[in-house]
């Protein structure tokens, strides 16, 4: 009997610590229960999920791609369109100094031009008939060259050919540029035809076509040693000439200038006539053509002023 209160207290002390150890557990779950409450463990991201961010992803990767793609399509479009301003700016530049040496090339022949315009409207009256009203484009010193050869003014020393006066009769009825009419055929076949047959002969005909379409301009240049595009000869040339809008050159000799001239003067005349621009009799036109055709027979010859 001596040692059953030992026993029962260890018995009471092993009871105590069991006890303790249940309470401590039941305490840990009762923790863990409110934790689990108030503590919220994300839940993972579906594979719908995934997918659809995946796609917006992609999405707006190419709506970036495409910004990209039309800024740069947008600073090229930039770039070009200022090249082309700065182009055409050029080349409109480079078209006005063209229009402008033309335009000095021109300007002694239109102020000619003027000049011939001005008398050629002055109605000449029987009392005071004028013989020579026309110095068609011709300077000064073509005037003074043109007297030498000139007709003598006096109405006994001339005499009018009947054929040659009744053909131009005919065509000033009804003024035409037509070569097929009696008075243009024979002028052609006489005057106009030598005057421009140049030894460079597919040029001349362009030549021919041109001053009878009113599109050749003359110009002067800086006096050069070079080739004359017509006669193929080396000699000093002062001019060129261009056939219509082309772009083309051909620098010309003096004696090929005054040919041509020559029938430029007849051609602009004859203009004037079927214009309705020369208010003389017959006969004083009649005479005046006469003179322009002794100007192309003369320059078909060789003869015209050294100033040319």
């Amino acid at each position: 009997n001596g040692g059953e209160p030992g026993a029962r207290w260890a018995c009471s002390k092993g009871e105590s610590v069991k006890h303790k150890r249940k309470a401590g557990l039941q305490n840990a779950q009762s923790l863990a229960h409110v934790l689990s409450h108030h503590i919220q463990v994300p839940a993972r991201p579906s594979l719908q999920e995934l997918k659809l961010k995946d796609e917006e992803c992609e999405r707006l990767s190419k709506v970036r791609e495409q910004l990209e793609q039309e800024l740069e399509e947008l600073t090229a479009s930039l770039f070009e369109e200022a090249h082309k301003m700065v182009r055409e700016a050029n080349t409109k530049q480079a078209a006005s100094e063209k229009q402008l040496r033309e335009a000095r090339g021109k300007i002694d022949m239109l102020q000619a031009e003027v000049t011939a315009l001005k008398t050629l409207v002055i109605t000449s009256t029987p009392a005071s008939p004028n013989r020579d009203l026309h110095p068609q484009l011709q300077s000064p010193s073509r005037a003074v060259f043109r007297k030498g050869h000139g007709r003598n003014k006096s109405t006994s020393s001339t005499v009018v050919d009947s054929i040659l006066f009744a053909e131009f009769q005919a065509w000033k009825e009804s003024p035409t540029l037509n070569k097929s009419c009696s008075f243009l055929e024979r002028i052609y076949l006489e005057y106009v035809g030598p005057c421009l047959d140049f030894t460079k002969h597919e040029l001349s005909e362009l030549v021919q076509a041109a001053v009878e379409q009113n599109t050749l301009t003359i110009e002067p240049v800086a006096s050069q040693a070079l080739k004359c595009a017509l006669s193929g000869l080396s000699r000093t040339c002062k001019h060129r000439i261009k056939l219509g809008d082309s772009g083309n050159y051909y620098y010309i000799s003096p004696s090929c200038r005054a040919r041509i001239t020559a029938v430029c003067n007849f051609f602009t005349y004859i203009r004037y006539i079927q214009q309705g621009l020369v208010r003389q009799d017959a006969e004083l036109m009649y005479w005046e053509i006469m003179r322009l055709r002794r100007e192309m027979a003369l320059a078909k010859l060789g003869f015209y002023p050294s100033e040319m």
